[in-house]
């Protein structure tokens, strides 16, 4: 198995980005090949709380703490598909049925059965629920790069879940020892 340059990662639109889905986005790298791309925008908000999409799926919650965490935009693709960022709480990989580590302490699970759990508060004791993904073709990302249209950083689950939501970017920026208020915007196309 090829390990990607993204894997493990974070990437971080610098100011300036002209593509709106990712305006000051950090985004946590999922899948890279020679096919493309796949990531999950872990700052960015959506209309909708835990208890909609439970509610879509027929999936019973009466925990009001657990029905009223947010659901992020993950990005622009396939809006409807949900995706489960989580902690990994020492578990088997096994758990889920459609479940890949991303990076140390981060999980990815696409399958019914954590929404169940997670509604049941038998579910990780971390995630993010996020739907639809950042997609890029075939050597558009590393063209985004030469650009300057991102930086990245190595993944960290605080990060991803112990941030707060508006906070993800300037720490993402932080954790590179950078002060956000140092970066000049560049014009990125994402």
């Amino acid at each position: 198995m090829n390990v990607s340059y993204f894997d493990q990662q974070l990437l971080i639109a610098m100011p300036g980005m002209e593509d709106p889905n990712f305006d000051h986005g950090v985004t946590l790298m999922c899948q890279h090949n020679e096919e493309g791309a796949l990531g999950i925008t872990i700052n960015r908000h959506s209309e909708l709380s835990l208890m909609d999409v439970l509610a879509q799926l027929e999936i019973a919650c009466s925990d009001e703490r657990i029905a009223n965490q947010p659901v992020l935009q993950g990005g622009p693709v396939q809006q409807e598909r949900g995706f489960v960022l989580h902690s990994d709480d020492g578990q088997d990989d096994g758990q889920w049925e459609a479940t890949t580590r991303v990076a140390p302490g981060i999980m990815i699970t696409t399958s019914r059965d954590i929404l169940e759990a997670i509604a049941a508060d038998r579910g990780p004791s971390k995630y993010v629920v996020a739907l639809g993904y950042a997609g890029w073709s075939a050597g558009q990302l590393e063209e985004e790069l030469k650009s300057n249209a991102w930086l990245n950083a190595s993944a960290d689950s605080a990060i991803v879940f112990d941030s707060p939501i508006d906070d993800r970017w300037a720490r993402a920026v932080a954790s590179l020892g950078i002060d956000a208020a140092t970066l000049q915007p560049v014009g990125g196309h994402a």
